[in-house]
């Protein structure tokens, strides 16, 4: 039987495919490669699971977004512990609100479901929901060091980074820097279109280096429980 992924997209019709792998069992095999180097070394990086073209009309939109002054600089903490740190982090994010997604955006996020509930089976971890925003790196922006749980509220359980960026040239530099859990170096990994990544939020601690152009993505975190 089909996933209700692929079903719901038969259904309505959408025949732009959002992964690369057109099967189910294609698909499986990816998610069961990410859980493997999930449980193995606490991240995974790989460049299969979404369409490029669908990555290219993820790009647009977040572009169009930009255009309409729709994004806002990104800060550090959460509730009354919220700072804008621009020595810290210089990005600029737009939270994308799970109850009025675009078409685009909720082909990513259903697929991220069907990632979400492989997850939560093969890995026994508690993920019951996912948030996500687009963000823009500026010229010159960065993200130091730091690790995606924030210590009063321990929800976010595993990251999850979808890189938008065509023809990404290492002189453009701006990579994610990922560590091990014992802060030794893991990897640097560049920005490329269609570059998934995603990694234990309390235990890969990693950071966006200077980027010397503009560079986009979607970040997420599947957590512990609902979004408010």
């Amino acid at each position: 039987m089909r996933s209700k992924l692929l079903r719901w997209l038969i259904q309505e019709q959408v025949f732009v495919w959002i992964f690369a792998s057109s099967t189910e069992n294609d698909m499986e095999a990816l998610f069961e490669e990410i859980a493997t180097a999930l449980a193995e070394k606490g991240f995974y990086v790989g460049n299969g699971l979404f369409d490029l073209d669908f990555c290219r009309q993820l790009r647009e939109e977040q572009e169009a977004l930009l255009a309409a002054d729709q994004f806002r600089v990104a800060g550090i903490g959460r509730g009354s512990d919220f700072q804008i740190r621009p020595e810290i982090r210089s990005d600029q994010v737009l939270w994308l609100d799970s109850e009025r997604l675009s078409p685009r955006q909720q082909q990513y996020w259903e697929l991220i479901a069907e990632l979400r509930r492989h997850l939560k089976q093969t890995l026994y971890l508690p993920l019951h929901d996912y948030e996500a925003h687009y963000a823009v790196y500026p010229e010159g922006s960065f993200y130091k060091r730091h690790i995606d749980q924030y210590s009063k509220a321990k929800h976010r359980i595993v990251s999850c980074i979808l890189y938008l960026n065509e023809d990404w040239q290492a002189e453009h530099e701006g990579q994610l820097r990922l560590y091990k859990n014992d802060d030794t170096f893991a990897m640097d990994v560049a920005p490329l279109l269609g570059t998934f990544v995603c990694f234990l939020s309390a235990e890969i601690p990693h950071e966006v280096l200077p980027t010397r152009v503009p560079r986009f993505s979607i970040t997420g975190w599947m957590r512990t429980e609902r979004v408010l």
